[in-house]
């Protein structure tokens, strides 16, 4: 529990409010026994202390006043137990299940549990029992009817789990107060019956309309859709500018349809298969991209401007979502950061929360079931990650596919997850449309006041299969046996207000008429199915030329300048003074021989970058201090432990710089920076591994997002990934970044995937990526980087690489390649095993004329034209040979073969030298790492080791 900064005594005031006497009673017990009083109440005497002398004279004061005698005190204290058992466990007894298929269990809030009768309770004084207790209540009976009323009804709640005492307070006050009831009038009521009748005709009609098709149906939480309507309409109201929302299949067009607002005539168009570039609306409506292969209609995402008057009001954003379910929550949350931020500023960007904030949408089977959704929750009171809380929403159909939730989980309720971090839950019964838009009120005006996210388990079922086509029936008979008796929500609605005299049932069925008249009108805009559809989905023609050349060279004058004031520290700050004589070293690199490492190049590009008006964010696990030793973008004070960005302090910067130590997650991580860029297109936004191959955790966010939303969605990313690649004889988990999988999933341009082999050129790929953010030409940047060569001389830079020159995807050897006409082998690589050759070659007495080394430093996109002009330099070549330090079957290997056989002149082979094909990527134990090491660099620059060139 978190210790409280209040003054001694005034928890428990807080806590309790009127039940003094009950505190203090306990106390008196506690004091006598420790251990015999209840665990809870045992932790927070020991955390704050007995109640104070004011209080104890509150509660003689109380207990003088009773109209009791004082032997009836057993009484009291049994009810105030009741009650607040009524508090904790009301869930359990409440009304929530539409099926009602779950026993309700009242054990814990039954009068006899207590030994009680209602003639006891009647003596009971409200104030113990119901702080700020309604006019109704007039005694203790009406005291406990009262909060079995507002605890078990249709709406439940969980906040037992809410450590800080002023949000817990409000929740009961205003769970108990009933204020956050919506008042419905007849017409908003009306309106409700007309959404409801809206979401439920729109199903019907694709449902009858385009038979056995998969449209991953709403029916059974018809709700959800009022309830995103109201949320929206309140954030508004309360100044969001914008709302993005996430979600998997289950409703989704629905939500597309009625939510963002995509013509019903476009979403008929790609279930007939039909043509829809004709119906896609004019501005001011629903913006939709689509990539060029294109994605599955209830896999598309959509945005929709709220206007008012000729401006926009704010923006509704449904995020594209594969089938990796749950994979959008941090991508989301990600679109909201970087909708809160203005990034122009120099220093840390203006955050305004109230901005933006996202409606999160799940699956009672994936809540618990998906590790990115815990991980995603525990980036929500993260300053680089808070976004002012998160709205949860569980669709809860009460099924997976067809598995059981006794099967899919091992907890009570789907949202138990959330509990680990406080956050408050409430269940709320789908068949009950007020109930839920009060329960979409609730949530929207506690992270509006707290900041933090909230959970609403809007718990309902599933009419049919899980994609239309399944017959459930077949492994759920139990269930669907009552789910085919089950009036739906609508005719419910309908049935209860005609009942009420709001609506007649005549008039009922003219709105259903209405809507179906108006969905088969746009039904009827649908063009005839296309018989030759186009198949030749080739992307922009910005995509297929690749890269411009960019030069990406610094003024020298500037460079200097943004040297010396990253070293100008101000004199009452005090850095360690072992790391500030490191970095004090780096004052003079620009003079004489001075030579810029990896850090210092990457600080320095940093630096240029936001000069010229671009800002950056940049995450990882340790990236402030770096995973090894050697960035320091962030300094501390030895002495107060205040921190210092020197970036922060730059005179010509124009833009944001901030570097935040990421939590211990890649996946939801990843997906946050993906989603932060795709919202702040024009922020360069970077993600590092602490080691390259922690990053086949964030595998799906590689997959099925930066490397293919393009493609599927038209959606751009520039998003830099950093992941720290070479072997040093760390061992298999600290070695290899799984180059080959970034690799294979290189096509069409999509990405860019280096692995460099100094610190200028890291520099100024930083730079080129920059610089084409904003361009059609911007993709994702994989950048294998190293770990002892950031140190290396050999990979150092010099000042005039960074004050003049571009990024070169292929760099030739030094020293090498000087008579053509001798060179017989040629030998290309790629990153760290380049810089243990050329240091090999700087010892070797004998002559090597006979031998060309080429780094590849880009290996997708492949440089084909670079090489092959290398190539025919060369007249007399015999062997070109491909090194790695990789398996045969990792690394670049596979995907460069092809390449360069095709290159090749002559019919020369390509060779291979590298270590064997392996099922672990590298050796565990040190020494035989350097034996292997070793061969393998004397295999490629040794004239006689032909043998091993076939292995």
């Amino acid at each position: 529990m978190r210790k409280q900064t209040s003054n001694q005594g005034e928890p428990w005031q807080n806590l309790y409010g009127p039940n003094l006497g009950y505190v203090m009673e306990v106390f008196e017990q506690y004091q006598q026994d420790p251990e015999s009083v209840d665990p809870e109440m045992k932790a927070l005497f020991e955390q704050w202390g007995p109640p104070s002398e004011a209080m104890a004279n509150k509660k003689r004061e109380a207990l003088s006043n009773l109209p009791v005698n004082p032997s009836m005190f057993n009484k009291i204290v049994s009810a105030v137990k009741l009650a607040d058992n009524i508090r904790a466990y009301g869930h359990l007894a409440a009304d929530i299940f539409p099926l009602k298929d779950r026993e309700k269990d009242t054990r814990r809030i039954e009068l006899a549990a207590f030994d009680l009768t209602e003639e006891d309770l009647k003596g009971v004084p409200v104030e113990f029992l119901l702080p700020d207790a309604p006019a109704h209540v007039r005694d203790g009976l009406d005291a406990i009817n009262h909060l079995k009323d507002v605890y078990t009804k249709k709406l439940a709640f969980e906040f037992h789990q809410v450590h800080d005492l002023d949000e817990k307070n409000w929740l009961r006050k205003t769970v108990e107060s009933g204020d956050f009831f919506p008042n419905f009038t007849k017409e908003h009521k009306k309106s409700l019956l007309t959404r409801l009748t809206e979401v439920e005709g729109f199903e019907k009609f694709i449902h009858r309309t385009f038979v056995g098709q998969k449209r991953f149906s709403v029916e059974g939480l018809d709700t959800l859709i009022p309830m995103i309507d109201e949320m929206i309409g309140y954030s508004v109201q309360s100044g969001a500018r914008t709302v993005n929302i996430g979600m998997a299949h289950r409703g989704r067009l629905n939500v597309l349809a009625h939510v963002l607002e995509k013509p019903y005539e476009l979403i008929f168009a790609e279930f007939q298969h039909a043509p829809n570039k004709d119906l896609i609306p004019s501005e001011g409506s629903t913006g939709i991209t689509y990539g060029w292969t294109g994605d599955v209609k209830y896999h598309l995402g959509g945005d929709r401007e709220l206007q008012k008057g000729d401006s926009v009001r704010a923006r509704i954003t449904l995020a594209n979502n594969p089938s990796h379910l749950e994979v959008a929550s941090p991508i989301v949350v990600g679109y909201t950061r970087a909708a809160q931020e203005e990034r122009h500023v120099v220093g840390v960007p203006e955050k305004d929360g109230s901005k933006s904030f996202a409606i999160l949408i799940h699956g009672d089977a994936a809540f618990p079931g998906q590790g990115v959704v815990p991980e995603t929750i525990n980036l929500s009171q993260l300053e680089g990650f808070s976004t002012n809380g998160s709205i949860h929403i569980i669709a809860n159909n009460m099924i997976g596919f067809t598995t059981e939730s006794y099967d899919s989980r091992s907890t009570t309720y789907a949202s138990d997850t959330a509990k680990g971090f406080e956050v408050p839950i409430l269940h709320v019964n789908a068949d009950d449309p007020e109930a839920c838009l009060a329960a979409a009120y609730f949530a929207y005006e506690y992270r509006r006041l707290f900041k933090k996210d909230f959970v609403i388990d809007l718990i309902g079922y599933r009419r049919f299969g899980h994609n239309e086509m399944d017959e459930p029936m077949v492994t759920n008979p139990m269930m669907y046996k009552l789910i085919h008796d089950h009036p739906t929500v609508r005719s419910l609605y309908a049935d209860q207000l005609a009942s009420s005299s709001v609506v007649s049932k005549e008039e009922a069925e003219k709105i259903e008429n209405e809507i179906q008249e108006r969905l088969q009108a746009a039904y009827d805009k649908v063009p005839a199915k296309e018989k030759d559809p186009d198949t030749t989905m080739e992307p922009p023609e910005e995509i297929v030329n690749g890269l411009p050349r960019i030069d990406t060279s610094v003024d020298e004058k500037e460079i200097r300048s943004i040297n010396s004031q990253l070293l100008n520290w101000p004199e009452e700050f005090s850095p360690f003074k072992k790391l500030a004589r490191i970095l004090k070293r780096r004052e003079n690199v620009f003079e004489g021989d001075g030579k810029i490492d990896w850090a210092h190049a990457e600080t320095l590009a940093f630096g240029s970058i936001i000069s010229d008006g671009t800002p950056i964010r940049f995450t990882g696990q340790d990236s402030q201090r770096g995973t090894f030793a050697q960035r320091h973008l962030v300094l501390h004070d030895e002495k107060t432990g205040k921190e210092l960005v020197p970036l922060h302090h730059l005179d010509q910067a124009k833009a944001s710089f901030v570097v935040y130590n990421s939590p211990l997650t890649e996946g939801a991580v990843v997906g946050f920076e993906y989603g932060y860029n795709v919202f702040a297109p024009e922020t360069l936004v970077i993600w590092e591994a602490q080691f390259g191959d922690f990053s086949n955790v964030a595998q799906v966010m590689f997959d099925q997002f930066i490397s293919s939303g393009r493609a599927k969605w038209g959606q751009k990313s520039g998003l830099v990934m950093l992941l720290p690649h070479g072997y040093e004889g760390q061992g298999p988990e600290h070695s290899s970044a799984r180059m080959e999988r970034f690799l294979q999933l290189g096509a069409e341009n999509n990405w860019t995937v280096a692995n460099l082999s100094t610190a200028g050129q890291y520099f100024h790929i930083l730079r080129r990526q920059a610089a084409i953010l904003q361009k059609e030409e911007v993709r994702p940047l994989v950048i294998m980087t190293p770990k002892y060569l950031l140190r290396h001389p050999l990979a150092a830079a010099e000042g005039a690489d960074l004050t003049t020159g571009e990024f070169k995807p292929v760099l030739e050897q030094q020293g090498l390649g000087q008579s053509p006409e001798k060179v017989e082998r040629i030998v290309l690589g790629s990153g760290k095993v380049m810089i243990d050759i050329a240091d090999q070659l700087k010892d070797s007495e004998e002559s090597l004329d006979w031998l060309h080394v080429l780094r590849v430093e880009e290996i997708y996109p492949f440089p084909m034209e670079e090489i092959k002009s290398h190539f025919e330099k060369y007249p007399n070549l015999k062997e070109i040979v491909w090194v790695q330090e990789e398996p045969k079957n990792m690394g670049g290997w596979t995907f460069v073969e092809p390449r360069i056989a095709e290159l090749a002149p002559n019919g020369i082979k390509v060779e291979y030298i590298g270590r064997r094909r392996r099922s672990s990527p590298a050796e565990g134990d040190p020494t035989v790492h350097r034996k292997e090491q070793a061969r393998i660099v004397n295999e490629a620059i040794t004239r006689t080791a032909k043998k091993a060139l076939t292995r």
